[in-house]
């Protein structure tokens, strides 16, 4: 973790109902680090700055939304099935602007997913996908995001997420 400027700083990780405050090794230019050695798929955890929990700003899940605890997210664990795509130009390309939360009824990347190839039946080649970042509240529009690199929970989990980019 970066942070400059905090008097005190911990990691703190939450198991069965309590919470545990690790120590942090400081680094140079404000830069923190430690190993949490049980921690795996699903740990919540937060810091502690200054005596303030505070989320994981780089988490990559907000299961409880943006003013909950992080989670470890274990990249390893999805299965990818799509072969690796060359890149592709932008001429004669077909763009969609899909907004997951209404783009089914009920609003998730796993229901999007289904309707995939219905889009590429109509002729739609690419797609725009908002919002992916978690946000506050119930409805976002894909420019409030607030934790760029953990999809929102309010359309599944990670995996899920990598099972719509997956189909």
């Amino acid at each position: 973790m970066w942070a400059p400027s905090p008097k005190s700083i911990s990691l703190v990780v939450e198991r069965g109902g309590g919470q545990r405050d690790v120590p942090v090794e400081a680094q140079a230019d404000g830069y923190y680090v430690t190993l949490v050695a049980d921690a795996g798929h699903g740990t919540r955890y937060w810091y502690r700055l200054d005596g303030e929990l505070v989320p994981d700003p780089a988490s990559r899940w907000q299961p409880d939304g943006p003013f909950g605890a992080s989670a470890v997210v274990d990249p390893a664990r999805f299965a990818w099935t799509a072969p690796a795509l060359p890149g592709v130009s932008l001429h004669s390309q077909v763009i969609y602007e899909m907004h997951i939360g209404t783009f089914t009824a009920e609003g998730t990347w796993r229901s999007a997913a289904t309707r995939l190839p219905m889009l590429a039946r109509t002729g739609i080649t690419m797609l725009e996908v908002m919002p992916v970042a978690e946000f506050p509240g119930r409805f976002g529009w894909g420019y409030d995001g607030v934790f760029p690199f953990a999809p929102t929970r309010l359309y599944g989990t990670p995996d899920d997420f990598r099972a719509f980019v997956d189909a």
